[in-house]
């Protein structure tokens, strides 16, 4: 399936070295504005930074057909497009029949019977998250429109983590201050550094994203398999190299007593006087339905598969064992670039959810 969503639904189409990749968003309400402007400085967001990031440059202007007149939604569907050029492709004739380990190279090449479009990952590339950035910030804008904010931070690159607590507005205001999208400067430099050393030596790493959402009403979530736990985690792990979703206290929670890890009612403010929570271990969420906290959670990304030091395969066509290096360009860390990412998919969860609910 490349679609997913049930009331506001985003298809994604093309694939790494194909001549376009772009996505189709319905459903979000006629009227609602957009600044198109705004779209295309999320997407930039996505770019890689110079040494840390791919030394593939794609311009990424983004065309958007359809669905929008003089700055608001039609209703009818969005089509946003992104021309691919800056491709390589020769840089993948030596992988055609030998899977690159880590890649989705032997598993597309089972279940497609050998026709999938290997080159740069075909449609299992990182390159398809600049349509689904462009379709999460329309979708950003009609959440914030009610209120609803979302900001997302590295926590950690490798070993080196940023353990600070942090408000909200203090993720929002310093996560794109820097180029590794950690909010703490020291951390984020020791984060570079790491990813620079590694580099060098050919290989890659990983880290840990943490987002939040905030101003999300109480009462969002269709249990009992629609939960938001549910719907966020079936799209955060369709971004290439998600291997771990974490709410609220997450794992660490699992260590805790109930009487450590419970959240405390207490009376909250505002004209509806509805309840809050002391603490925030649920993140947001209790029996899969939002509480009306800051909804948080963390994605696991694992360190980049395309690495340039020689690795074990096998040849399937002569099925004999071989050494590979992986040539081409490849970011040596992808987890900066994928905080907007992260933020965009989050964005198109809610917007869902919330229409679901019947809070348009």
């Amino acid at each position: 399936m490349n679609s997913i969503g049930s009331h506001v639904r985003l298809t994604i189409f093309g694939e790494s070295h194909g001549e376009h990749v772009g996505s189709v968003l319905d459903g979000l309400p006629a009227g609602t504005a957009v600044d198109i402007a705004e779209v295309q400085k999320e997407v930039d967001l996505r770019r890689p930074a110079p040494l840390i990031g791919t030394a593939r440059h794609e311009p990424d202007i983004v065309s958007i057909t359809g669905g929008i007149r003089d700055g608001k939604l039609t209703g009818a569907p969005v089509l946003f497009l992104f021309d691919n050029s800056d491709i390589r492709s020769e840089s993948y004739r030596a992988t055609e029949n030998v899977p690159r380990p880590g890649h989705a190279d032997f598993t597309s090449y089972v279940k497609y019977r050998g026709f999938a479009d290997h080159r740069g990952g075909g449609q299992f590339s990182g390159r398809l998250t600049a349509p689904l950035v462009a379709a999460g910030a329309v979708a950003r804008q009609f959440l914030s429109s009610r209120g609803v904010r979302i900001a997302a931070m590295v926590r950690s690159i490798h070993d080196v983590s940023d353990d600070r607590h942090y408000t909200f507005d203090e993720v929002s205001a310093g996560r794109f201050s820097n180029e590794v999208r950690c909010v703490d400067p020291s951390a984020a430099a020791r984060m570079k550094e790491c990813i620079l050393e590694t580099r060098k030596r050919g290989d890659s790493v990983g880290g840990v994203i943490e987002c939040a959402s905030s101003g999300i009403p109480a009462g969002l979530g269709e249990p009992f398999f629609d939960t938001v736990e549910g719907e966020l985690s079936k799209m955060l792990f369709a971004i290439p190299a998600v291997k771990g979703v974490e709410f609220g206290s997450g794992f660490g929670g699992s260590a805790l007593y109930g009487s450590e890890n419970n959240d405390p009612f207490i009376i909250g403010s505002g004209k509806e006087r509805l309840l809050a929570t002391s603490t925030n271990n649920a993140g947001g969420i209790n029996g899969g339905i939002t509480n009306g906290m800051d909804i948080i959670f963390r994605v696991a990304v694992k360190p980049t598969s395309s690495i340039a030091m020689p690795q074990r395969s096998v040849d399937m066509s002569s099925m004999e064992e071989r050494e590979l290096v992986v040539r081409g360009r490849h970011d040596p860390c992808i987890v900066p670039r994928a905080v907007i990412v992260v933020e965009a998919a989050c964005a198109l969860v809610l917007s869902d959810l919330y229409i679901r609910s019947g809070l348009q």
